[in-house]
């Protein structure tokens, strides 16, 4: 019997069932059409070791003259899992699933589908795409850069990692406030004045719009700063508050509808500690890429222009080389 499980769990289990029956079929027929492989499923069809029966070596499951051992079964669960996540599903179920899977293989091959162009296509599609795979990780764990390289960056891009904090003052007007309510141009500019004032005798600005008579909406102001990275906030207010030393106002907007002002609280920078992860990930995209595009060149990869730029899009469709798009490409078989 189902668990209830949430909606999301649900597709999650169902997309997992799918993974099973599509790359185990694929599995399947591949090792009994070439029985002397190294496969994983030439290991499951080994007989079992006499010395073990509780181990991974101990056969769990059977169907037909096919033995299953639990090493070979948790280890295709894990490498399922791996990709995909945890299955909401117990072992027992995952067994039976699996056994069916196997029986449904085994009919298919005793029917000679494996002969089918259909399948045969699909089982060269699979190929392609899990040593497309392999190569992509091979070369992204290649990519990964070194302490040493991490820290040269980050020390020829120190600006990029300063972080502020500042109070905003958002004042705003209506050339005709509907029934008497909100700021008339002239009261804005009168409380915008006043701000200015404040700020170039160096007195409390903040103090001073908010004893400044107001809905809630006419004039905002930042209860508490706020922080932000450079490039968090929009250019122009992100130039103007990045520019200034702490203590320092910056007015960015003069009405007649809106005023804006900014203070400079303080100004940091974070560490190389905080950012490392991110650095890593920046410069091993930017090698992966560089590595694939020299692949590429090398590999003499051409196209048609012509013909590619007459083809509208395929939804949904992907060639991207990640360790995803191998289980999606047979989910989506799996589906139809």
């Amino acid at each position: 019997m189902f668990r209830d499980i949430s909606a999301s769990s649900k597709v999650r289990t169902n997309v997992f069932l799918i993974f099973l029956i599509t790359g185990c079929f694929a599995v399947a027929i591949q090792a009994q059409a070439n029985p002397g492989s190294d496969s994983a499923s030439s290991s499951a069809n080994s007989a079992p070791s006499t010395t073990d029966n509780s181990g991974k070596d101990r056969v769990i499951l059977k169907v037909g003259d096919q033995q299953i051992t639990a090493g070979a079964f948790e280890q295709y669960i894990a490498d399922l899992e791996a990709s995909q996540g945890p299955a909401d599903l117990s072992r027992k179920k995952l067994g039976e699933n699996y056994s069916s899977l196997l029986m449904l293989a085994q009919q298919a091959q005793a029917n000679h589908l494996d002969k089918s162009p259909s399948v045969i296509r699909q089982l060269a599609i699979d190929r392609n795409q899990i040593l497309s795979n392999a190569e992509f990780l091979k070369l992204k764990e290649q990519a990964t850069p070194t302490a040493e390289e991490i820290k040269a960056y980050y020390d020829s891009h120190l600006d990029d990692y300063d972080v502020v904090k500042i109070r905003r003052v958002f004042i705003l007007a209506s050339a005709s406030p509907a029934n008497g309510q909100g700021l008339t141009r002239e009261q804005a500019t009168a409380i915008a004045t006043s701000v200015k004032q404040a700020i170039s005798s160096h007195k409390d600005a903040i103090a001073v719009v908010q004893a400044a008579p107001h809905n809630r909406t006419d004039i905002v102001v930042d209860a508490e700063p706020l922080t932000f990275a450079r490039g968090e906030l929009p250019p122009g207010m992100d130039k103007a508050a990045f520019g200034l030393k702490e203590g320092e106002w910056s007015q960015l907007s003069d009405g007649p509808d809106e005023y804006v002002f900014i203070q400079l609280v303080q100004k940091s920078r974070k560490t190389l500690n905080d950012v490392s992860s991110q650095i890593s990930k920046q410069l091993q995209a930017e090698q992966l890429r560089e590595e694939l595009k020299a692949l590429k060149e090398k590999s003499g990869v051409w196209m048609d222009e012509q013909y590619f730029a007459s083809k509208a899009p395929i939804p949904g469709s992907t060639t991207q080389g990640d360790a995803s798009s191998q289980r999606k490409s047979g989910a989506e078989r799996g589906e139809r």
